[in-house]
């Protein structure tokens, strides 16, 4: 049974998709570099540290080019010759984080409003959320390719709260990198780090005051 607002302790869930409704990102990105001959943190350290990959990735979360073309030039980067559904094939074993999605669903089924705010790593050829079976959960979708902006950008958090119609003390952020929480903390939303424990669950269904039975 759904409660009423009043009951609740936070009326929106915004959550993060890769750390948050993942599970196996690093690893299954470290066995992918390895099966191509490459050293483990070579996808990583290509997106995140080289120059030019930075600029390539940041250019993809906003919407500036398209996951072909990011496929495309990254193989290069990383001396694959293979650039077919690049980013589909070094997710290839990322899993759904079970426990998180059923927290979503039994958020949504106390009646909190649930809220998808996620830097986009495209959606053509290889779109994650349908891939690992989440899009039905949101009532608000944000995706930092539709918008043309990404996190940490504050004017991204002001789109979700607007599209939630919620003032930020009425809702929970979830990410597992800290700078984004950042912003979301400056906008009064509250924030939980996903950093990898084990008591994130309890620690949401605590904060939430999810009722008994719905996990």
């Amino acid at each position: 049974m759904t409660r009423r607002d009043e009951d609740l302790p936070f009326q929106g869930l915004i959550l993060d998709f890769a750390g948050v409704l993942t599970e196996g990102v690093d690893s299954a990105h470290r066995s992918w570099c390895q099966a191509q001959g490459l050293a483990e943190s070579a996808w990583e350290t290509t997106l995140e540290d080289h120059p030019e990959g930075r600029e390539l990735y940041k250019a993809l979360e906003s919407g500036r080019m398209t996951q072909t073309e990011w496929n495309r030039r990254t193989a290069a980067l990383l001396g694959v010759a293979d650039h077919q559904n690049l980013m589909g094939r070094a997710w290839d074993t990322v899993r759904p984080a079970m426990g998180m999605i059923t927290l979503a669903r039994a958020a949504r089924q106390a009646g909190c409003s649930v809220a998808l705010l996620s830097n986009s790593f495209g959606l053509d050829p290889y779109d994650p959320y349908r891939q690992l079976g989440v899009w039905d959960l949101f009532d608000v979708t944000v995706i930092s390719e539709h918008e043309g902006i990404a996190k940490p950008d504050p004017a991204i958090y002001r789109i979700v709260l607007d599209r939630l119609g919620l003032p930020g003390s009425a809702c929970v952020f979830v990410d597992d990198r800290l700078d984004n929480l950042v912003p979301a903390a400056a906008l009064g939303i509250t924030t939980v780090h996903a950093d990898g424990r084990d008591t994130i669950l309890a620690h949401l269904t605590q904060l939430l005051r999810l009722p008994a039975g719905l996990l």
